[in-house]
């Protein structure tokens, strides 16, 4: 085949005009599947040590939620290596990390195919990849090969300019920043290990970056397992504390009598068995961010002493008469209202208003439309390359239970669900060698719930909901009813005790450190 001078000219001045990144990739991706009349085409970003898809055509689309790690995938690591097309035959024996992935077989196995790429770089560095895959053997010959050598300096040429632009953008806004006397917002972050490109999770992740340039205090709202931990970590991260610590905090787990010594500290003989000083975690955070999790927990007595240093940049370690300065930037999460523990008495009025002077509500999954499938796609290649299965893929009918259901322990309970999913597939007999096709069945979750209810209200998170009177389908397995007893057991306790998680503990008779963790056994808390 023979790429002609003229389209190749028309194409490139298409892709030069203002536009946004992800439009003029993925034009740039579908160009070159029609000049080559190939099954897919897919760019992928060096990142560290794996390669992440930012655009792709002919492929599912939980494609873009992997990242493959290069030294887990031969063929990527090899067109990685070589500075020239990189051909594997049909015959190849190195494993094919996009098999069972094109969407034209979304139904069936792949078949034996033709597949090249070649390295990218720009200004001298790796860049990433860009592949070609054929449903026809004998579809790259040695025409198509030069041709795609050829198509290799557009490629990154378009990438280059998408850089310059963002370069651009971001050194305006510095200057807007420095006019107005304000400090600059880092350059807007990329999705990091938070998947996803619907809206709503789009418009939250351009609010980051003027959210961690200020040092004001941020409360994360959001049901459990919606990944508060990971947007405060990406805070941090694009924050000017960067360099300095993150130190998280889980309140919930914090046995009442040693919460405040583990916040803020104490002095040898301050209480029984302390046998030495110890400095507390707002010490170990200093010049960095507390990331105080599921903060609603405190006792009322810690959260006095919160407030103080909150408001005065002070801290009293326990037993001490001293007080110490510290630098800290409080981040603050929760999957409970706490305006209602204000209400009933249980969290100071005074500390909510200070926590919350930014609240960042995130989104449940269910609201994230095909994001699901992005993140699936990302448990997928994890627990294929954990438990060595050469491809691992959703059904097209697994794909419509994955959308449908509900979600009430949100990507936390879709890691699990894609995990169990993929031993079951092992444990009826699934060859590692063969491509594992995950079918609804092995999801089991009518077992989990019924699909798609009415959505709950903003301010109850799912795991505080009172249980049904009858569950939808009863679990298949002794284990799975157990599950689901407990699951119910602890969701009416803990409506009964609006929600807060002591008086479960207590009306249940189990010790609170246990219930928390068995809570994240069963997916109702992070």
């Amino acid at each position: 085949m023979v790429i002609n001078t003229l389209a190749v000219e028309a194409v490139f001045a298409d892709l030069v005009t203002e536009q946004p990144q992800a439009v003029r990739l993925q034009r740039l991706v579908g160009w070159l599947r029609a000049q080559f009349r190939c099954g897919a085409v897919a760019l992928l970003r060096l990142e560290e040590d794996h390669l992440r898809p930012v655009t792709v055509d002919g492929l599912v689309g939980e494609a873009l939620g992997r990242r493959f790690a290069v030294g887990q995938h031969p063929r990527l690591a090899a067109i990685l290596a070589r500075n020239e097309v990189t051909c594997f035959d049909h015959d190849s024996q190195l494993p094919d990390p996009y098999d069972g992935l094109l969407d034209a077989l979304v139904g069936e196995p792949l078949p034996v195919h033709d597949c090249m790429g070649v390295g990218l770089r720009i200004d001298g560095q790796p860049w990433g990849v860009l592949t070609l895959d054929a449903l026809q053997t004998g579809t790259f010959d040695a025409a198509a090969r030069t041709a795609l050598q050829q198509c290799r300096a557009l490629v990154e040429t378009v990438l280059r300019i998408s850089r310059l632009e963002q370069e651009n953008r971001a050194l305006a806004a510095r200057h807007d920043g420095g006019s107005r006397g304000g400090r600059a917002a880092p350059a807007a972050p990329g999705h990091l290990e938070i998947v996803g490109q619907s809206d709503v999770l789009t418009r939250l992740l351009h609010e980051m970056p003027v959210v961690a340039g200020s040092d004001l205090p941020v409360l994360l709202l959001g049901e459990t397992g919606v990944g508060k931990e990971l947007f405060a970590r990406l805070l941090h991260r694009h924050s000017p504390r960067r360099h300095k610590p993150l130190v998280h905090v889980n309140c919930a787990a914090l046995p009442e009598s040693l919460a405040e010594s583990e916040l803020f500290g104490h002095r040898r003989g301050a209480f029984s068995g302390a046998v030495s000083d110890r400095p507390g975690r707002f010490e170990a955070a200093d010049g960095g961010t507390l990331f105080l999790d599921e903060v609603g927990e405190l006792p009322l007595t810690v959260q006095a002493k919160l407030l103080r240093t909150l408001q005065n940049g002070e801290i009293q370690r326990l037993g001490a008469d001293e007080p110490r300065r510290v630098n800290v930037r409080v981040i603050a999460a929760t999957n409970r209202s706490l305006r209602d523990l204000v209400a009933n008495g249980s969290f100071r009025a005074d500390l909510y208003h200070r926590l919350s002077v930014y609240p960042v509500p995130i989104p449940p999954l269910r609201e994230r439309g095909d994001d699901v499938l992005l993140l699936a796609g990302r448990f997928l290649e994890l627990n294929r390359t954990r438990l060595g299965i050469r491809s691992l893929r959703l059904s097209a009918s697994a794909q419509d239970a994955l959308r449908r259901y509900h979600w009430p322990g949100n990507i936390r309970e879709l890691e699990h669900v894609i995990s169990r999913a993929a031993l079951k597939a092992l444990s009826h007999g699934a060859d590692r060698n063969a491509i594992v096709t995950l079918e609804a069945p092995l999801l089991d979750l009518d077992a989990l719930g019924p699909s798609a209810p009415a959505p709950l209200a903003p301010s109850t998170p799912a795991a505080l909901q009172p249980p049904t009177a009858e569950p939808a389908t009863l679990p298949s397995t002794l284990r799975a009813a157990v599950d689901e007893c407990q699951r119910q057991c602890i969701q009416a306790a803990l409506a009964r005790h609006g929600g807060n998680w002591a008086g479960a503990a207590r009306e249940l008779d189990i010790d609170a450190s246990n219930l928390h963790k068995l809570a994240r056994r069963l997916a109702l808390k992070d």
